[in-house]
């Protein structure tokens, strides 16, 4: 394995850490600052969509420069979001800081997944991404426990200090670790050459495959504590071990998911979306059984996540030519999914249908993305049938 993709998913492990840890960390953020919870939760989402903007608005300045330096300018931006996150004297600051961390995530994630790929043979692409996004789950499995533990004992500033730390770690391993050049590695390219990869329609298929997936698992996950509690009867205290558990599934998912795309693409992406629904809607009518609840959780932890390397790998692999801007968008994709599944599944609640409707949206929003999967593969197969023209050539003095 390539010691440059250690250094990629340290750098992945310290985004996700930024993203995620603040949900351990609410409450005590909303004391100090002298602001409501809700208020609070705007750093989730308000993070959330910077990092929409981010992929989309600063990839395509990075990317004028060589892979590696692109990434070395986003961890340096990554790192002073964190320190001003650490400093912020109040909300508002606090806010920029994380809003400067987030414009990072999308393109770091975006041009790190290409270069990864081209760090290793072509039928191990997948692999290499999911080695890189693992990054992103163990920042779920120990860096969120961890970081809301540091905050407990010591404030939250402390854990942003610790994330900047992190993100200085990061950047000297990619520094020492990740090659200046690569036979394979991608060239720095033109923006209009990067958007002629949304002339494909196969783009946009995986796009909105990516919105609708991975919203589904974040719409039910991101309700799951309020379930676990009052739905399955678990106490508060046994809360942060069963998301320790969800995130094994998403460690565990991710890499063997990886595994498989490089296999079959295809099928692995149908057979996870498929499995994802299925669980989720066992989840829905066994949600009052805490041992179905705790064997679900780690299976849409599994199945969810498992479809991350398949979903970045379909997109690079139908924008071979312009792969970093559809990349990044891809990124974007996830957090838009991220974003109207948690939004679909707050309206079902409001409306009264309880707190295991997220899980019925989840669901829900999973086999319509196996739906678009299945018009994009009915949509290649008939662009191969399709002939293409060829002009005779006229006779001479016709």
């Amino acid at each position: 394995m390539p010691l440059g993709l250690i250094a990629l998913a340290l750098g992945g492990f310290g985004i996700g850490l930024t993203e995620f840890v603040i949900a351990g960390l609410l409450s005590s953020v909303a004391v100090d600052l002298g602001v409501s919870v809700p208020a609070a939760g705007y750093l989730i989402s308000g993070y959330a969509l910077a990092v929409v903007v981010g992929a989309l608005a600063l990839t395509p300045v990075v990317n004028r420069r060589e892979p590696k330096r692109a990434l070395q300018v986003l961890m340096v931006l990554f790192t002073v979001g964190n320190v001003a996150s650490a400093l912020a004297p109040g909300y508002v600051a606090l806010l920029g800081g994380r809003v400067l961390a987030a414009l990072a995530h999308g393109a770091f994630f975006g041009i790190g997944s290409v270069l990864a790929a081209s760090l290793v043979a072509p039928d191990k692409k997948a692999g290499a991404i999911s080695i890189m996004f693992g990054g992103l789950t163990m920042a779920n499995v120990l860096g969120v426990p961890l970081g809301t533990f540091v905050g407990q004992q010591w404030g939250w500033r402390a854990t942003f200090a610790v994330i900047a730390v992190v993100g200085v770690i990061a950047l000297a391993g990619i520094t020492a670790l990740v090659p200046a050049t690569s036979a394979a590695a991608p060239r720095p390219q033109q923006l209009r050459s990067e958007l002629a990869a949304f002339r494909n329609r196969q783009v946009w298929f995986s796009l909105g495959m990516t919105v609708l997936v991975f919203g589904g698992m974040f719409g039910a996950f991101m309700y799951v504590e309020p379930l676990l509690t009052r739905v399955t009867g678990f106490d508060e205290g046994a809360v942060p071990w069963l998301l320790v558990l969800f995130g094994v599934g998403l460690f565990a998912g991710n890499l063997l998911g990886g595994r498989w795309a490089d296999r079959a693409l295809t099928r692995t992406l149908v057979t996870l979306s498929l499995a994802l629904g299925a669980v989720l809607v066992a989840f829905a009518l066994l949600a009052d059984s805490k041992p179905a609840a705790i064997a679900l959780l780690v299976a849409m932890g599994f199945f969810g996540f498992g479809t991350v390397p398949g979903l970045q790998m379909r997109v690079l692999d139908h924008a071979a030519d312009a792969p970093t801007m559809a990349s990044s968008a891809n990124i974007a994709a996830f957090n838009v999914g991220n974003f109207l599944g948690v939004w679909v599944s707050g309206l079902a609640i409001s409306a009264g249908l309880g707190w295991v409707s997220p899980l019925w949206v989840g669901a829900a929003f999973a086999f319509a993305g196996l739906a678009v999967l299945g018009q994009a593969v009915r949509s290649q197969r008939a662009d191969r049938r399709t002939p293409s023209v060829v002009a005779e050539p006229r006779p001479v003095g016709c």
